[in-house]
């Protein structure tokens, strides 16, 4: 297999990227609104603003860990492949 042949994604890299992406959009799409929030003087102690300002402290190790599961699901998929030569 030649070496800058493009490999497919299969299903639960796919399923993966898609949870990167959208826990990792959505945790910094809630910082933005935490710093928007705190800039314009709005009261971000009780309501919404909680579950807002919690987000990011879970979801940004969950995308990492995340990130780590992809990187090694496409290893163990890319070797698999060059080992079955490309089957």
């Amino acid at each position: 297999m030649a070496e800058n042949t493009p490999v497919p994604l299969n299903r639960i890299e796919r399923i993966l990227a898609f949870m990167i992406a959208g826990i990792g959009g959505l945790s910094v799409l809630a910082i933005i609104a935490i710093l928007i929030a705190t800039f314009s003087k709005a009261d971000t102690s009780e309501g919404p603003w909680l579950l807002i300002a919690v987000f990011p402290t879970l979801g940004l190790p969950i995308a990492f860990a995340l990130i780590i599961v992809f990187a090694v699901v496409s290893i163990v998929r890319r070797r698999r492949i060059a080992r079955d030569g490309g089957n």
